[in-house]
């Protein structure tokens, strides 16, 4: 297949530190390319993915244009460039969330967009009604709760390359927080239950601007103390090196997580996960055998301390049997394949709709008339 991939513009794919949408890409295409298929990236110029890398602007915009005032006008610019040569491609595959909606409207080239964000947002249920045509793919089941009429059409959890992350021995004597210090990921409930629990916490993690006061106000009073230490966004090594001697990922959320790839990272490195049950994370975590979902922030503390109860070499199987590049590619080729059959189809004039859950190996045919009144659900 020949498959144009649009991705966001705010890091390079792969990303040189925090990244996680801009990471998946990176994992998307190299496998695609592997596999033999033909794939064109829309990225920013620093990108060095796998495939045939078409710049949308030189340098990635966080680190490389910190002083941009207006990114929206980079991604439209990307949408704009992509539809000057649907030609080119059998089937795009955007991740610039509803962007494109408007410009692939009635387009002859399949295009399926995968949200990586979260849903739970005024005038997000607006616009999807309105928009009823594209074809959506959401990285867990619980991220489609606030959209559950959206044109869902399959569900794809994150994969990454698992043969390269090394396991470690979580010899540390610390635990990680790692990725974005922001209320909602938050980083002041990490500091206060280790220090409770009275273990050393390393916070790697980097602080956007639109956090800056949250950072100020909340979290920095509390890093002088001598169990926490902070240093900053780190690179794919050090963020490798931490997690390897880890005994465990602090992922304190309380929010409507969309799928959390530092968790799938850690357990890749055989380190277990601590974090709050809600979002995504009882599909990723599995309660007492990788990691440990907790109710509430005393069930943190209680956690930190039955940590070594838990096999590293469970969590890297774990990985392996469930969160692997190779297995995400595969359901997404299955995604491809199915628009393309719907296409072939409509120019039969014999459409059909597939709603296609590919985790469980499903595809459910449905007659453009149901549409209305039915919806595919499978349980977990």
């Amino acid at each position: 297949m020949r498959i144009a991939q649009l991705a966001p513009l705010y890091e390079p794919v792969p990303p040189v530190r925090y990244g996680g949408s801009e990471r998946v890409v990176a994992w998307l295409c190299s496998e695609l390319v592997r596999r033999g298929h033909e794939v064109t990236l829309f990225a920013s110029g620093d990108s060095r993915a796998d495939g045939r890398l078409v710049p949308v602007v030189d340098r990635a915009l966080r680190l490389g244009q910190p002083s941009l005032v207006d990114p929206i006008a980079w991604h439209l610019l990307a949408v704009e460039m992509v539809t000057e040569r649907l030609d080119d491609f059998d089937l795009v595959h955007s991740h610039l969330d509803y962007l494109p909606f408007q410009a692939f409207r009635g387009r002859s080239v399949p295009f399926v967009t995968t949200l990586h964000g979260r849903l739970d947002i005024d005038g997000l249920p607006e616009l999807f009604r309105h928009h009823r045509e594209p074809a959506l793919v959401s990285i867990s089941r619980a991220q489609q709760g606030p959209l559950p009429d959206a044109n869902w059409i399959a569900n794809v959890y994150h994969g990454l390359p698992v043969h390269e992350y090394t396991p470690g021995p979580g010899d540390g004597e610390y635990f990680v927080f790692l990725g974005r210090i922001c209320p909602e990921k938050r980083t002041h409930v990490a500091i206060q239950v280790a220090r409770e629990a009275g273990v050393r916490l390393v916070i790697a993690a980097k602080v956007d601007a639109v956090d800056r006061r949250y950072f100020e106000e909340t979290v920095e009073p509390l890093l002088h103390h001598p169990q926490i230490d902070f240093i900053g966004e780190v690179d794919e090594l050090r963020k490798a090196e931490l997690l390897r001697h880890a005994k465990g990922l602090l992922f304190p959320i309380l929010w409507p997580e969309p799928f959390g790839l530092a968790m799938i990272e850690s357990m890749a490195h055989g380190t277990p996960v601590i974090t709050r049950r809600c979002g995504s994370t009882p599909e990723v975590i599995e309660d007492g055998k990788v990691g440990y979902l907790c109710n509430d922030d005393d069930e943190l503390v209680r956690a930190i301390k039955r940590v070594d109860h838990l096999d590293r070499a469970t969590c890297r199987r774990w990985v392996e049997d469930r969160f692997s590049s190779a297995r995400m590619v595969r359901e997404y080729e299955a995604v491809y394949e199915t628009l393309l059959g719907q296409e072939c189809r409509a120019a039969q004039g014999t459409a059909g709709v597939h709603r296609l859950l590919p985790d469980h190996d499903l595809d459910v045919a449905l007659a453009p008339d149901d549409l209305d009144t039915h919806v595919v659900r499978v349980s977990p």
